[in-house]
């Protein structure tokens, strides 16, 4: 998937049909003159329905429907006859997705399984037809209810990643790389800050024929918890992640107060992402020679509060190993 492709903020209106109108009409037939009330009742308004997807990965199908109207229900008519509901209209979002009330931020509803129906927009109710007003006192009612009016809003569908495993890291760390070498996907990669610009996912092949999904956010700079750099952005991709790889490049100044910044920044953003099971991986571990490598781990051993392993996505070295940790972690 290209990074243009990746739509992950969707606002769009929505609007449910109203009820169809109950019917007045009067019983009238050959040799029948007063044969009474026999108006049908109207038809429920369509609803919007917003249904979860599994094969989306994008809210991109969405991008230029801004407005989504249901049907309206039709009117009743004579015999009892019912109008006919109106038609329903499914949105397919990805799973993940988040639903906000434009207006007031405030979360309606999340969509989390897959073929999972719930409704945005319920269509109105339609009018009962006369026959329902008979009694004794008054065999021939000449009224009929109306429709219940169609419901409208404006919403904004906010996707959030799902995957096992979440990179974690500053900009130009190496997570893209990391990510082109243990899975096929083809991430923009560049010397750069800011390379990536959206989320890439990837599935990672293991043994036995086993997979697992890992995606790679944009790194983090300090402050993005108050929404600086690329800020909220991506932080709320990292939400639904069960594993959070800490990447930091072995040449950093300090590999412990990168990993605490990073760490800081998501406890900002939300407390509860600290819950989630940590391991940190030092890319580029192939710049040093095993004396240096030495002293580093004597350094870690005693500074890091997780567990951490040197890998070099270029030179493949312990690429198996973080495969093998992150499974472990996972199962």
């Amino acid at each position: 998937m290209t990074e243009g492709n990746f739509v992950d903020y969707v606002k769009m209106h929505v609007a449910s049909g109203k009820g169809g109108k109950g019917s007045t009409h009067l019983h009238r037939e050959k040799y029948i003159a007063k044969g009474g009330p026999d108006g049908g009742d109207g038809g429920r308004g369509g609803h919007v329905i917003l249904r979860g997807n599994s094969n989306l990965w994008t809210l991109l199908h969405l991008k230029f429907k801004r407005h989504i109207k249901a049907g309206h229900g039709g009117n009743g008519s004579k015999g009892r006859s019912t109008g006919a509901d109106g038609e329903d209209v499914y949105i397919d979002v990805p799973l993940g997705t988040v639903i906000r009330d434009t207006e007031t931020n405030k979360i309606i509803l999340e969509i989390t399984e897959d073929q999972e129906e719930r409704i945005i927009a319920e269509g109105g109710m339609g009018g009962r037809g006369n026959w329902h007003f008979k009694s004794s006192t008054n065999q021939t009612p000449r009224y009929a209810q109306p429709g219940i009016p169609l419901e409208e809003k404006d919403i904004t569908l906010e996707l959030k990643v799902l995957a096992d495993v979440g990179l974690v890291g500053f900009p130009n760390a190496g997570k893209s790389t990391l990510l082109s070498v243990v899975t096929s996907a083809k991430p923009k990669i560049a010397d750069y800050e800011f390379t990536t610009l959206k989320p890439n996912l990837g599935i990672v092949k293991y043994r036995d024929f086993k997979t697992f999904v890992m995606a790679d956010i944009p790194g983090i700079i300090e402050g993005a918890a108050e929404g600086k750099g690329l800020g909220h952005y991506f932080l709320r991709h990292i939400e639904r992640n069960s594993i959070l790889l800490f990447l930091i490049p072995a040449d950093a100044d300090d590999i412990e107060k990168q990993y605490q910044i990073l760490l800081d920044e998501l406890r900002r953003y939300n407390p509860e992402m600290l819950d989630k099971e940590r391991i940190v991986a030092i890319s580029k571990c192939d710049m040093l020679d095993d004396e240096l490598k030495t002293e580093l781990k004597v350094e870690l051993d005693e500074k890091l509060p997780i567990p951490y392993m040197f890998i070099s996505s270029v030179a493949q070295q312990g690429i198996t190993e973080l495969k093998d940790a992150l499974w472990k972690m996972l199962n």
